[in-house]
């Protein structure tokens, strides 16, 4: 067995997935101690020293995962995620570029790439936006729509809130979130305009409660969807695996009995 061959037995292994884990986190939380203004005078120099050994370690194993698979490193999506993350930790926080310091809690994502349950979440989540996409437009006629009627309606009397198109669609954002929308807005313009009511509450019914429901269906079938792919692909391969053993038995056999 190469060199090539014993690294990439070494990367494949779940210890080794779990050990990469393990290190994100312990990271994570690094990065976080780092914000405490007391513990880096106290021990900063220490936390610096950890989280620069957290990034070498990240790095070699982007290092060993190019090694191995070389061009088809960047054929998988979840290989140019990493890539990205630990290049943007690489990049010399001086001058214009020290807001990057904080980017490098972005490897707590890495997550997500190393962890398969969150992986079937992110992976439904982008299957879902193509269908999404059509759902977000229904959306965005209603708000057009909404934010054009509250204008008319209630811009007069209520500058602040529905005084221009923008205003409108801001405020019926704050409203379909359900953020202070009664006490905050709808009550306030039922006092001049009583039957206000009419308007707000079919407004939240439609957007809160049917549209975003419509939105969390679509997200949940894509991991359905997705799980389901994966099942399959273990399944097929677990069939080669089984196909491929009993097919070496079976040419033992022959070769047991031509002796």
């Amino acid at each position: 067995m190469s060199l090539r061959d014993k690294i990439g037995a070494i990367i494949e292994r779940p210890t080794f997935r779990n050990a990469i884990l393990g290190v994100i986190l312990f990271n994570a939380v690094i990065l976080g101690l780092e914000t405490s203004k007391p513990l880096m005078e106290a021990m900063g120099p220490l936390l610096i020293t950890l989280d620069g050994l957290c990034l070498a370690i990240f790095v070699g194993e982007i290092a060993a995962k190019l090694y191995v698979q070389r061009g088809r490193f960047f054929t998988d999506g979840w290989n140019v995620f990493d890539f990205v993350i630990v290049a943007i930790a690489l990049v010399p926080a001086a001058q214009g570029l020290a807001v990057l310091r904080a980017l490098r809690i972005l490897r707590l994502l890495r997550v997500v790439s190393v962890a398969p349950s969150l992986r079937r979440v992110i992976e439904g989540l982008i299957n879902a936006l193509p269908g999404m996409g059509s759902v977000f437009l229904l959306m965005a006629l209603i708000f057009y729509i909404g934010a054009v009627m509250a204008t008319k309606l209630f811009g007069t009397a209520f500058p602040d809130w529905f005084g221009t198109l923008g205003k409108s669609g801001y405020s019926l954002f704050q409203i379909m979130t359900l953020e202070s929308w009664s006490m905050g807005i709808v009550r306030p313009v039922m006092e001049i305009y009583p039957y206000a009511w009419m308007f707000f509450v079919p407004f939240i019914l439609l957007t809160t409660f049917v549209v975003l429901n419509l939105v969390v269906g679509l997200v949940v079938n894509s991991m359905q969807d997705a799980h389901h792919v994966e099942a399959e692909a273990e399944t097929g391969t677990y069939r080669d695996e089984v196909l491929s053993r009993l097919a070496e038995i079976e040419k033992a056999l022959k070769e047991k009995s031509a002796d």
